[in-house]
């Protein structure tokens, strides 16, 4: 992780100290649960609890210098438990293995993780929703391939977006829900030495589900469809930074990232504006996908269990929910305050001389009796003579003095078909279904 495009309440859920206090609440839930079956004493689980309600620091330190001899993370952690307990901690751990509790560590990690995501994709779609509204019927040119082709609204753009982050926090929720499951099973998942039961309390106290089978470790399948949502959710914040950083471009200049008293764009050009919010966000959605990878390569684990996956997650689980929670804060901020022009947008909409409705012209004349292919080739040669003055010819005017269009619309008809509004009449029916 990086401070720069670290944000503190992401950041903390993976500090150690969190995840530590996690594994205490593990370990102790277990603790009791074994005690309300008869496995070890009651008063081990109240030493414990007892320890842990005096609110204890977490010496990381400490854990850390231990660990630096057994070479063994939770047994480095036990071993400094027990120190602060004393002799009732004996009974912790039984009957478990490390993987139930580093597993079901991560999962409730992932699930704070994810609580947090879910809250900033709420409040980019209420961003979103905000200037689609504001822009719903703001005229635009619709561009595909680059190249004018319809009319739009700005909103419709915006819309878009609305609809595509309410599918992606959709499927994080149900990431959420598949990654939230507790493995408190033993060595090999066969529950030899503790009973189920024991999985199902802590699961319940920890907000998680039991893990159906989970051998040693939970099935990586579960991880790995949870990193490939965050690199969805990621590519689906490049989409629109991608498109903020089209409308920005000089010629274009439609919209564009707000720009600061004091900001400075260039150290060698005084004059320049440049989208670097929306170009930084393009590269973090490039580095949340890059952690889909190794999730899917971590499902195929040898036998009952090894920990070729423990490495890559030590650095996917912090690395992609944090650099995801910042692009998802960065991008609500760009579009809370995008400058948006929509005088400019009209001018590039009137640029090529009517061009953007040469499809209402084709259809017009296929209906006055005309074939396609031959309404086809009479608007086209008639749009190469727009296309090639650069706009500077009017499509309305070539078509009225073309004979072949004369002999089956009057002016009066062809004028009608270079109505804007007429693309926009079921605007409505498009926000009602976005927006309900």
């Amino acid at each position: 992780m990086i401070p720069r495009y670290s944000r503190p309440d992401m950041v903390k859920i993976w500090e150690p100290e969190n995840r530590f206090r996690i594994w205490f609440e593990i370990e102790a839930h277990a603790t009791d649960a074994l005690a309300e079956r008869g496995v070890v004493p009651a008063s081990a689980a109240q030493a414990l609890w007892t320890w842990w309600n005096t609110n204890p620091t977490i010496d990381v330190a400490a854990i850390d210098a231990i660990e630096a001899v057994t070479k063994h993370d939770v047994i480095a952690f036990l071993t400094w438990v027990a120190e602060q307990v004393g002799d009732e901690a004996r009974f912790m751990h039984q009957g478990m293995t490390s993987s139930d509790v580093l597993d079901t560590c991560l999962a409730v990690q992932l699930t704070q993780a994810t609580d947090l995501l879910l809250a900033d994709m709420d409040a980019l779609l209420a961003a979103i929703k905000t200037r689609a509204m504001e822009h719903k019927f703001t005229p635009t040119i619709g561009r595909s391939h680059g190249i004018h082709a319809e009319p739009v609204t700005f909103g419709m753009k915006l819309a878009q977006a609305y609809a595509e982050f309410a599918r992606g926090r959709e499927r994080l929720l149900a990431a959420r829900a598949e990654i939230a499951t507790c493995a408190i099973s033993g060595a090999v998942g066969t529950f030899a030495n503790i009973d189920p039961e024991v999985e199902a309390h802590v699961a319940a106290k920890l907000g998680l589900a039991v893990e159906p089978v989970s051998t040693q470790v939970i099935p990586r399948d579960r991880h790995a469809m949870y990193f490939a949502t965050l690199g969805v959710i990621a590519s689906s914040i490049e989409r629109l930074a991608t498109e903020v950083r089209h409308l920005q471009r000089t010629e274009v200049l439609e919209a564009e990232e707000y720009f600061s008293p004091g900001q400075k764009g260039s150290s060698a050009m005084p004059h320049k504006r440049n989208p670097v919010l929306t170009e930084n966000l393009t590269g973090l959605a490039r580095m949340v996908r890059g952690y889909v990878t190794p999730a899917l390569e971590n499902v195929a684990l040898w036998h009952e269990r090894d920990i070729s996956h423990s490495s890559v997650e030590r650095y996917i689980g912090p690395d992609a929910t944090i650099t995801l929670d910042f692009a998802l804060g960065r991008l609500t901020g760009v579009i809370d305050k995008l400058l948006i022009y929509p005088e400019r947008m009209q001018k590039n909409l009137d640029r090529m001389g009517g061009l953007v409705h040469s499809q209402r012209v084709l259809l017009a004349l296929t209906q006055a009796g005309i074939s396609r292919e031959d309404s086809y080739r009479i608007v086209q040669r008639n749009a190469m003579k727009v296309w090639e003055s650069d706009g500077a010819e009017s499509l309305m005017e070539l078509l009225k003095a073309d004979s072949d269009v004369a002999a089956k619309m009057t002016a009066s008809e062809i004028e009608d078909r270079f109505n804007l509004d007429y693309h926009f009449k079921h605007i409505d029916t498009t926000f009602d279904r976005v927006f309900g």
